[in-house]
């Protein structure tokens, strides 16, 4: 079975793409390469490469690795249609690098945010056995093995945590010296702890709409910062991006190296971006 067959049959196991949020969302294969690059130009195991952002940094880096055949990249590359493939579009010129070199490129995106172990259940782990966790919005029929699947998740500790001692355990969870962070007052002079997290994987604009003491996403609308204290709710921002990326390590990486090595094919190496990073740092 050729790399990119293998690739999407265990990444439908892992992310299946009945959960994705299509309304809006464009996940699945979105390169197909004509020519796909093989074992024999490369001494090498082929190798599936996994990036959050489709860069060009990251392509680069992708492409100049000869034993890369696809591409898993959360974000969708191509979001919008597209009338024409010309290489002074970014993201044109990518795409056509890609299939060019022989190498596919495919996009997990909501599928991995909702599916069970997924993306908002990684957000969690920092937290440990200190509570339980629910879905926010349960999937409707969802698929074997993903019964527990669904939009966002809200987490309870078992005893209330005050919000400094919440926020160091975000920040080592994800590794990040800082984060943005909306206190409430209440919070703040520990009048009131926290009970509940609410998370949500990059962009927390649906986040508003459930209950908890804390939200913790990537980023928020500042209005929506403003309502949720209004609610008397915390806030705690990642930037996008850095609520996504140690799912990769963490995560998705082992599970793919997992099915890869059970379907019976040739070995293959499963890389994480070296590059690929959030583009907002706090100076």
């Amino acid at each position: 079975m050729a790399l990119l067959a293998r690739v999407l049959k265990s990444m439908e196991r892992i992310a299946p793409q009945s959960l994705a949020d299509h309304a809006w969302d464009n996940v699945g294969l979105l390169v197909e390469a004509p020519y796909p690059r093989t074992r024999a130009a490369s001494t090498a195991p082929q190798r599936v490469f996994l990036t959050i952002d489709f860069t060009t940094a990251v392509v680069d880096e992708a492409l100049n690795d000869p034993s890369v055949g696809v591409i898993v990249a959360y974000h969708p590359p191509i979001f919008r249609g597209m009338k024409r493939l010309l290489l002074k579009d970014t993201k044109q010129r990518m795409v056509l690098q890609c299939a060019a070199k022989g190498v596919s490129v495919f996009s997990p995106h909501t599928s991995c945010d909702s599916c069970e172990d997924g993306v908002n259940d990684w957000m969690l782990q920092g937290f440990g056995d200190s509570g339980t966790s629910s879905v926010y919005v349960p999937a409707v029929n969802p698929p074997t093995g993903h019964e527990n699947s669904g939009k966002g998740r809200v987490f309870t500790f078992h005893e209330p945590k005050p919000v400094q001692q919440v926020i160091e355990q975000i920040k080592r969870h994800f590794g990040l010296p800082h984060v943005r962070a909306a206190i409430h007052p209440t919070h703040a002079s520990n009048e009131k702890l926290i009970s509940t997290v609410g998370v949500w994987a990059g962009s927390g604009s649906e986040l508003v709409n459930h209950p908890a003491d804390l939200y913790l996403t990537g980023e928020l609308g500042h209005h929506d910062v403003l309502e949720a204290l209004e609610q008397n709710r915390t806030v705690i921002l990642c930037e996008h991006s850095n609520t996504e990326r140690g799912y990769l390590s963490a995560v998705l990486k082992p599970k793919l190296e997992a099915l890869l090595s059970q379907d019976g094919g040739e070995p293959v190496e499963i890389v994480v971006s070296k590059t690929d990073k959030d583009p907002l740092v706090v100076v």
